[in-house]
């Protein structure tokens, strides 16, 4: 039965629009709370009903809609316990990423891609380009998480860096504010990458954890991943 099964070779139209609200999602251009019109967004992406029903789907099991009854469809809020939470659990998995990487033997390799994400951002200051920046940003803690090896990390930070650019893009005064000395953020990234190339793990986890803390703490102030959240 399984010999009838034919190769995909080209992605599907649900794919395609599921990726376009992923991203109109993650840069703001569809920000929280916004309610997703099926009529509309039909209209706009030319196609009928079924393959958007199915895009918007994924993106609820992905947990960037959330779906309320006799309401429709709905782009997800993020309040500063979100953000908490989002950070808490990036901070966990970026730990363990970090933790397969230095102890390979790909470190120098590794350090020299998160370096070019850090050239990035300097570029992307200069140019005072805030979306480049924060894309370069997201892109040297993607790439150590992929540099793993660990698809189930991957798998799991993928929303994670969603909501991570969602909550730059949402809250514009945090957004400043996180984005302000620039290049004590570029600094942090760069310690980061020495104490990969020297094979410290103990520093290179106290470095992560203080870059996610330092990022809670300028998006969401009243919070913390040092201290307990109290209900």
């Amino acid at each position: 039965m399984l010999a009838d099964i034919e190769p995909v070779n080209r992605e599907s139209t649900a794919s395609i629009i599921a990726r376009q609200l992923r991203d109109a999602i993650m840069t703001g251009s569809l920000p929280p709370g916004t309610q997703l019109g099926e009529t509309e967004l039909a209209s706009r992406f030319e196609v009928s009903r079924g393959p958007l029903r199915e895009a918007m789907q994924r993106l609820v099991s992905e947990g960037l809609l959330r779906s309320e009854p006799h309401r429709g469809l709905f782009v997800i809020d993020l309040e500063p316990d979100d953000v908490h939470d989002i950070y808490w659990a990036r901070s966990a998995i970026e730990r363990a990423a970090a933790q397969r990487v230095v102890r390979g033997p790909q470190r120098e390799r590794v350090a020299d891609v998160l370096a070019d994400a850090v050239t990035a951002m300097a570029e992307a200051d200069e140019q005072d380009d805030p979306n480049a920046l924060s894309e370069a940003d997201l892109a040297f803690h993607e790439a150590l998480i992929e540099a793993s090896g660990s698809r189930r990390l991957v798998r799991m930070a993928s929303t994670l860096l969603i909501e991570t650019r969602m909550c730059l893009s949402a809250l514009h005064n945090s957004y400043r504010r996180s984005y302000q000395g620039v290049d004590e953020r570029i600094a942090e990234h760069n310690r980061i990458i020495e104490a990969l190339r020297d094979g410290d793990e103990e520093l290179l986890l106290a470095l992560l954890e203080a870059h996610m803390e330092d990022a809670v703490r300028r998006l969401a102030p009243d919070k913390s991943l040092v201290t307990k959240q109290s209900d």
